[in-house]
């Protein structure tokens, strides 16, 4: 935040409950992402395979994801291997 720029209460719990919220967020949209994927083509696809790289990378889970599962999923775009890991996540809680 820039100097001399403060938020109001009712700004900071919106913050806040964002931040607190934010690995459900997350699990969200590549819920949303995976099934957009598994209808999509072309440069389509291509964009919403970045956002997908970009949201896993961006997701914090315990115990963590490893990395050489994202990657594989990532490098080959299989989405049903996609689907395996974000019901997996779900399921997590």
């Amino acid at each position: 935040m820039t100097k001399g720029q403060h938020l109001s209460r009712y700004q900071q719990g919106i913050v806040r409950r964002f931040y607190l919220h934010r690995g459900a967020i997350l699990l969200t949209r590549l819920q949303e992402l995976t099934s957009d994927l598994a209808i999509a083509e072309g440069k389509k696809a291509d964009t919403l395979w970045k956002r997908a790289a970009d949201t896993l990378g961006k997701l914090e889970t315990e115990p963590p994801i490893p990395a050489s599962r994202v990657s594989m999923i990532l490098e080959s775009r299989d989405v049903a291997g996609l689907a395996q890991l974000v019901g997996e996540l779900h399921a997590r809680g």
